[in-house]
């Protein structure tokens, strides 16, 4: 059964772990931020989906089966829904969005994506590059699943603007590899090794675009696309990203908001720009199904002009 676009599903495989055991044993052993009482409640409001059929708590499970939760009460984060168009046609978009938008359905975001604002639009979509939700500008979306793949294979030309901590003063090569940070507690955080060869290679080309007070004006054009890739080369070498709540100046504060969900004025003090301060500016690509090149363009936003002119 297929469910429409408004409606959230989050499903768990079944492997070998739980043959043979129940619904309810499932939910509660493995879902523990509900009580048995109310895993109860939410199958009998007809919530739960074994295989595309209402669960029942006592439905015994067997190894490649699909449990599908459809939560009703799931209350999203506040966040800047604009994006604009900036290119289309009946092969892909071109998106500039802004800069507190995650692009994908995760954790506690479904509605309040990209993805979902423009299937919305324009039906099944297919993004093709991914940015941060804190990262503003261009991204890339196919309109079917040939042109991702044709997209995927297709040499881009990235450039981002970021605003930083400290005088970066001249070009830099930053050819190395991505690490797992160890000197942080935060799996997901990420350090740069400038000539490492012990992780995942990865090369950005740095150029220093001014200086005001204490922050730099910094382009950065992508020759590899790693998770993080800016935001840590950057970090590693000695520039924080003004906002960043992880690689900026207190990373507890990147802890701080994925529990609560916010921050405080007194916090974002700290960070002096409600967000990261890194804008998808460029990109450049030859289009798969024309042949013809494109080069797609997005102005520094207001959020960062008004930062980086004090």
């Amino acid at each position: 059964m297929n469910a429409p676009l408004n409606v959230r599903i989050i499903r768990t495989r079944i492997d070998r772990r739980y043959d043979g055991k129940t619904v309810l044993e499932l939910l509660t052993g493995r879902f523990t931020y509900r009580t048995e009482t109310g895993w109860r409640e939410k199958i009998a409001a007809r919530e739960l989906f074994l295989d595309g059929v209402p669960a029942q708590p006592d439905d015994i499970l067997r190894s490649g089966m699909t449990l599908e939760y459809r939560p009703t009460d799931i209350v999203e984060p506040e966040v800047d829904l604009r994006y604009a168009i900036v290119y289309e046609d009946a092969h892909l978009l071109a998106v500039d969005k802004s800069g507190d938008l995650p692009m994908h359905p995760a954790g506690i975001f479904y509605r309040n994506t990209l993805w979902y604002l423009l299937s919305e639009r324009f039906g099944p979509i297919c993004p093709v590059n991914r940015l941060d939700r804190e990262t503003s500008g261009l991204t890339l979306i196919a309109r079917d699943p040939e042109t991702a793949a044709k997209l995927a294979a297709t040499p881009m030309r990235k450039r981002y603007c970021a605003l930083v901590f400290g005088a970066f003063s001249e070009a830099v090569d930053a050819t190395g590899c991505l690490v797992r940070d160890p000197a942080s507690a935060i799996r997901r955080k990420r350090k740069f090794l400038l000539r490492g060869t012990a992780g995942e290679l990865c090369r950005t080309q740095l150029t220093p675009g001014g200086q005001a007070g204490r922050y730099s004006l910094v382009f950065a054009e992508l020759e590899t696309g790693r998770m993080h890739q800016i935001r840590a080369t950057l970090y590693s070498l000695g520039y924080p990203l003004v906002g960043d709540k992880l690689y900026g100046p207190d990373e507890t504060l990147f802890v701080k908001r994925a529990k609560t969900g916010s921050l405080n004025e007194e916090d974002y003090a700290k960070l002096e720009m409600r967000r990261q301060a890194l804008h998808a500016m460029e990109l450049e690509f030859v289009h798969p199904a024309t042949g013809k090149r494109l080069k797609l363009t997005s102005p520094m936003p207001d959020d960062m002009k008004q930062t980086y002119a004090g």
